[in-house]
């Protein structure tokens, strides 16, 4: 494996865990706060967290696809 092969791989396994985690935070977010009785506007700050975090995972597919993109030239 390159050194290329190895940070590709890499910032894939993140994106894994960012997706994963940004998924998991949310469910959780949304449960604790319906039983913590959070108001709607409590509950859309999860939420625009969330969304920052599916931002950042679809920016780092994004570099990964464009890296991706290098090395078949």
């Amino acid at each position: 494996m390159t050194d290329k092969d190895t940070q590709t791989a890499r910032k894939g396994r993140l994106t894994a865990l960012v997706i994963a985690g940004t998924g998991i935070f949310w469910a959780l977010a949304t449960i604790i706060g319906g039983k913590l009785g959070l108001d709607q506007r409590g509950l859309a700050l999860f939420d625009l967290m969330a969304l920052a975090g599916f931002t950042w995972a679809f920016i780092l597919i994004y570099q990964i696809w464009r890296a991706r993109q290098g090395n078949q030239r």
